[in-house]
């Protein structure tokens, strides 16, 4: 659905943290045509695209309203993991991890596109990218989520492992479909 004006949404952001490693990784769905590749120097074009197409629904706008000097600023740091999951051959969905603080790694965006929800997937996806992180042996991993999110991403990260530590609220400004397309189809 097209959202034709902008407006200002009240959220609750719950944030996360996991100090040790799960002791278990759900094992990758079977008799799937499943990809987890990890990026390196991603296109602009194509983040945002990601971004777009898995965060559209849940009003993700922080990397799209970022110029292109901005944006690859934060992603072509030599310290940025992006991985792209492909579900028989075409994108299903990413995760971005930020493991240049001393002490912690952040899954700073994590999520699937619609065509891959629902089956079976995200749990080995999100045991994937929590076993990324702990890949760069930090003290703790941290991620967030808020009240616009998917409602099964509190529960999940929890499942998984994930404590909340701390919440806020904060005010989302959404973007019109028409700032939404000018920001995936800049040239």
């Amino acid at each position: 659905m097209a959202v034709d004006r902008s407006e200002n949404i009240e959220v609750t952001v719950t944030f996360l943290e996991m100090h040790t490693p799960p002791a278990y990784t759900p094992p990758l769905p079977v008799n799937r045509q499943i990809a987890l590749l990890r990026t390196r120097e991603i296109p602009l074009h194509y983040y945002r695209y990601l971004a777009d197409r898995v965060g559209r629904k849940w009003h993700w706008v922080n990397s799209l309203r970022l110029n292109d000097d901005e944006l690859a600023a934060g992603l072509h740091r030599e310290d940025r993991d992006i991985r792209v999951l492909y579900l028989d051959g075409a994108p299903a969905g990413f995760m971005d991890i930020k493991p240049h603080l001393p002490d912690e790694v952040e899954l700073a965006y994590f999520g699937m596109m619609e065509h891959a929800t629902g089956q079976g997937i995200g749990r080995w996806f999100l045991g994937a990218a929590i076993a990324a992180a702990w890949s760069y042996r930090p003290h703790k991993v941290t991620v967030q989520t808020c009240t616009l999110d998917h409602p099964a991403a509190l529960p999940l990260y929890q499942k998984m492992g994930f404590s909340p530590v701390a919440q806020k609220t904060e005010t989302v400004r959404t973007m019109t479909f028409a700032e939404r397309s000018a920001s995936v189809m800049r040239p």
